[in-house]
């Protein structure tokens, strides 16, 4: 573990977003509170299109929602929250252009954004608690895409597949 990697998320600096997207599922429900209360401190506006009660919804539809608040330009950053994280990644990485990620700890959460570019939290209320949860989201919203080359090529052969995949299901579907 680096030095950087034991110090405080507290210690770093949180750059003021104008909005970011938020959405949750049903199991995220009691983590959304705190979770809106972390972001306020850090934009202007939370745009929340989650579930707003306990009572069952798909996480599909919520993370439907919250990628088309990026798709639109409404945002730039969206934080999912469901039980574990893994079903919403799964559900926004199949929408082109996204690149989500779960992140349970702060080490994952600056490394997904600086070395791929992730604009999707992932976060399961199941998983961890609200300091965490804190930490991990303020070093998501810290991090910055590296501008380093050979993360830049990855994230483009990324996109590559993305596109090779489209094209693939376009062919398919004469």
């Amino acid at each position: 573990m680096s030095r950087d990697e034991a110090r405080s998320p507290h210690t770093i600096a949180v750059p003021r977003w104008p909005s970011i997207g938020l959405a949750n599922d049903h199991a995220g429900f009691l983590l959304k509170g705190f979770v809106t209360g972390v972001l306020a401190q850090h934009c202007d506006e939370v745009i929340d299109v989650g579930a707003m009660s306990d009572s069952p919804v798909d996480f599909p539809d919520v993370t439907r929602k919250a990628i088309a608040l990026i798709r639109e330009g409404k945002v730039k950053r969206v934080i999912l929250v469901c039980g574990t994280g893994a079903g919403a990644c799964i559900a926004a990485n199949k929408i082109p252009g996204i690149r989500a990620a779960v992140c349970h700890d702060t080490f994952v959460a600056r490394q997904a954004v600086e070395h791929d570019d992730v604009n999707v939290l992932c976060i399961g209320a199941w998983i961890i608690g609200p300091q965490v949860a804190r930490d991990v989201i303020e070093t998501f919203l810290a991090s910055e895409f590296s501008t380093e080359e050979h993360f830049r090529r990855r994230v483009e052969k990324l996109a590559e597949l993305e596109r090779e995949s489209a094209r693939a299901l376009m062919q398919g579907s004469k």
